[in-house]
């Protein structure tokens, strides 16, 4: 049987089908749709922000896996990478005195298994496949864990150009008079975040060595987890070279289409760091960091499908002063009151069967992007597409609805086009075909060849790459993350029979409430100090910036005014043994948030 991708080539070509044959629309969403790691994203920004390029090979493998005269090929290499080894290599060098034997051995492979290295798939023990490093200090940026940078799914790049803010299509190195508090490739000093994580480091020679990074001997305020990184990194010699190729070593500057949710993002993150960085402990500190990160990120996702849902309905991008993310219910109770944790994965549910619809949107998105890309009257519009999109969206979207006159000839190719993969599907794929021949009553071309493709490709596996993209963000199932999954079973409507699902909900880890309320006590803008935050705008602020609902139902649901009461009290509760929250008596007005940390010197 003929695959549906070589029937596809047939029909719209090599070249067209390869370039649809993907979930991905980077004027959208910047990054790959599939999962990846949260925790192993901030190495890489790391080296990108220090060389303003994306990272290549590095030295891990050649300094840590040694093989006598046997060829290995890469798979098998990276599978000779273990804890154990790099733990007997390490003892050897002088810092490590003390660590020859067998039982110093396994306790130096634990610290390293503990604090700077995970094994894949999260597994346990010293002899499993090291597949990331952990950021305990700006050096982790030194070890090339994943060995491919693409692996990360082009998050750090995201995150990189969404911080550093910058024009042009593709992230530079910045001047010295630029003010921004994340310049690119001008060293640890001047950048909030790097600044943050470099105890210890100073730059000896050029600014764009691999090997500038110097550790200072003398330095005492490094903690043991920082330490051992260094150790760690200082063994490979120096920084892993820029990844080389046509344009592979430079860093995107394409922006995500929320753009209010990615200014805000970024903004987040430069208050948090800058005000905490050198006060909060270490390990607690990046625990915050990331939950940080999993709601910024979780947001940008999460208003991108909003978007997506208006520009299909509208075929325009609403301003940015009028984007929001969905609203959701969140449970303050972590699980453990049955009703609240009902409601948050209810409220889940909802939001998980409209993202089914959000790869059809795309492909729509994608094929239109063809269309105009080629037509000659079009692309003499010339318009610019980085680091934003939204023209280009909406003209896009003006085709969708047929309100340019380009529009005809574009959806009248895609109509023959549609016919003519319709008979050749018929056999093979009847409900590709079906939807193909106008049998469901669309008329529009896009949409109904959208349908088809994604029915093709695999309409399980393209959901379930968002879902799974969507999880990562989350940080799902994690301490510091901002959701729980369960299994649970359903009865069929259909047959009766009951079902097993994953059964997701909103939740407020700990981490994650540590976070919100030190970010969201700090004085708006720029000014200085904390802040008067009542418990009431603090529950207001986090519903109307991240569409988070405690003590309210989101639109379209009815929940109980005795649940949100309880739901609220719960959060409050939990303020208060967590020490963010003070107040005599019951006047709400008397409940206000409190910092359990100081400010960083100069915040």
């Amino acid at each position: 049987m003929t695959t549906a991708r070589d029937i596809v080539r047939d029909v719209l070509g090599r070249s067209a089908a390869d370039e649809l044959w993907t979930g991905d629309y980077h004027k959208v969403l910047p990054i790959s749709i599939q999962g990846f790691n949260l925790s192993a994203i901030l190495p890489a920004v790391f080296y990108m922000f220090r060389f303003g390029k994306r990272r290549g090979a590095g030295k891990f493998l050649e300094t840590f896996v040694h093989t006598t005269g046997v060829r290995l090929t890469p798979t098998q290499r990276r599978r000779e990478a273990t804890v154990d080894r790099v733990a007997s290599v390490l003892c050897r060098n002088d810092h490590f005195k003390g660590f020859e034997g067998a039982a110093e051995q396994a306790v130096l492979g634990d610290l390293l298994l503990c604090f700077c290295l995970e094994n894949k798939q999260n597994a346990l023990g010293r002899t499993e496949q090291i597949q990331r490093v952990a950021p305990a200090h700006y050096m982790a940026s030194w070890i090339d864990l994943p060995d491919r940078v693409g692996h990360l799914r082009s998050v750090p790049e995201m995150i990189v150009s969404t911080l550093a803010n910058q024009q042009g299509e593709s992230v530079e190195i910045s001047d010295d008079a630029d003010e921004t508090p994340f310049p690119v490739g001008r060293g640890h000093e001047k950048n909030v975040l790097l600044r943050a994580f470099r105890q210890g480091i100073e730059l000896e020679g050029q600014l764009g060595s691999p090997t500038s990074d110097q550790f200072v001997e003398t330095d005492e305020s490094i903690g043991l987890d920082q330490l051992l990184m260094v150790r760690l990194a200082r063994q490979l010699d120096e920084a892993p070279k820029q990844l080389y190729g046509k344009d592979k070593e430079s860093i995107s500057n394409q922006r995500p289409v929320a753009e209010k949710a990615a200014e805000e993002f970024s903004e987040d993150v430069r208050r948090f760091v800058h005000s905490y960085s050198s006060v909060i402990p270490r390990h607690a500190f990046l625990e915050f960091l990331e939950s940080g990160m999993s709601l910024g990120l979780t947001t940008i996702v999460n208003s991108t499908i909003s978007i997506l849902f208006e520009w299909s309905e509208t075929g325009q991008i609403p301003n940015k002063e009028d984007q929001a993310a969905i609203d959701l219910f969140v449970d303050c109770s972590n699980g453990t009151n049955r009703r609240l944790r009902a409601t948050a994965e209810q409220s889940m549910d909802e939001f998980m069967r409209r993202v089914e619809r959000v790869p059809v949107i795309l492909m729509m998105l994608r094929l239109l992007d063809r269309g105009a890309r080629y037509d000659p009257d079009l692309r003499k519009l010339d318009f610019a597409t980085c680091p934003h999109a939204m023209e280009w969206l909406n003209l896009l979207g003006e085709l969708l609805f047929e309100r340019r006159r380009e529009a005809s000839a574009i959806l009248r190719d895609l109509d023959r086009q549609s016919y003519e993969l319709a008979e050749k599907l018929e056999e093979d794929y009847p409900e590709a075909a079906r939807i193909l021949r106008d049998d469901e009553g669309e008329a529009n071309a896009a949409r109904r060849m959208a349908d088809a493709l994604v029915i093709l490709i695999g309409r399980g596996q393209m959901q379930g790459n968002f879902i799974s993209m969507l999880d990562s963000a989350l940080l799902i199932g994690r301490p510091n993350g901002m959701a729980s999954r369960r299994s649970a079973s359903r009865s069929d409507l259909a047959t009766g029979r009951r079902q097993r699902r994953a059964a997701r909900s909103l939740v407020f880890t700990d981490s994650m409430l540590d976070y919100l309320a030190h970010l969201h006590v700090l004085r708006a803008g720029d000014g200085r100090g904390f802040g008067a935050l009542s418990f009431q705008s603090f529950v207001s602020e986090i519903r109307d910036r991240y569409g988070l609902h405690v003590d309210s139902a989101p639109p379209g649901m009815t929940i109980s005014s005795d649940l949100l009461r309880r739901n609220r009290a719960i959060l409050e509760r939990r303020l208060r043994d967590l020490g963010l929250l003070s107040g005599v008596n019951d006047a709400e007005a008397m409940k206000r948030l409190c910092p359990r940390f100081e400010l960083s010197r100069g915040a």
